[in-house]
């Protein structure tokens, strides 16, 4: 089996989720999903397992944390280049996320923003010439 990532993430509304998530390019799997959660394909390796806070709570005894008000992670996400980095924060906020939490990195070889959702889960879509980084560009 392929090594995969399933980033497992509180929603306080499944379905408004599951739209923002759509619209920043994710595929609905409807043979993981029902009424408790949403299974959100990103890439062949990489799923957002949107749950609702009480199907989370079954896999944690800890609190659920606010995202608005405590950072947990960060999850950076790869882009072909920096139209599609800001397409993404783009279509984010017009999915009811939060663009531009923070200021806009350009590096010159490396371009990135940020987005949250709607429930505060930080995104860094970032795109990265990697010829340029290593001197081979």
């Amino acid at each position: 089996m392929a090594k995969m990532i399933f980033l497992n993430l509180p929603v306080k509304d499944l379905a408004a989720s599951t739209r923002f998530y759509e619209a920043i390019g994710c595929r609905k799997n409807e043979q993981f999903s029902d009424e408790n959660a949403s299974s959100m394909v990103w890439s062949d390796a990489i799923t957002f397992q949107l749950l609702t806070h009480a199907y989370y709570s079954t896999f944690t005894s800890k609190p659920i944390a606010d995202a608005h008000q405590a950072s947990a992670m960060l999850i950076a996400l790869s882009r072909d280049s920096r139209e599609e980095v800001d397409a993404i924060v783009e279509a984010a906020a017009a999915a009811g996320g939060r663009a531009d939490t923070r200021e806009r990195q350009d590096m010159g070889f490396m371009y990135l923003r940020t987005f949250e959702d709607p429930d505060g889960h930080t995104f860094e879509p970032a795109w990265m010439d990697l010829a340029a980084m290593t001197g081979q560009g």
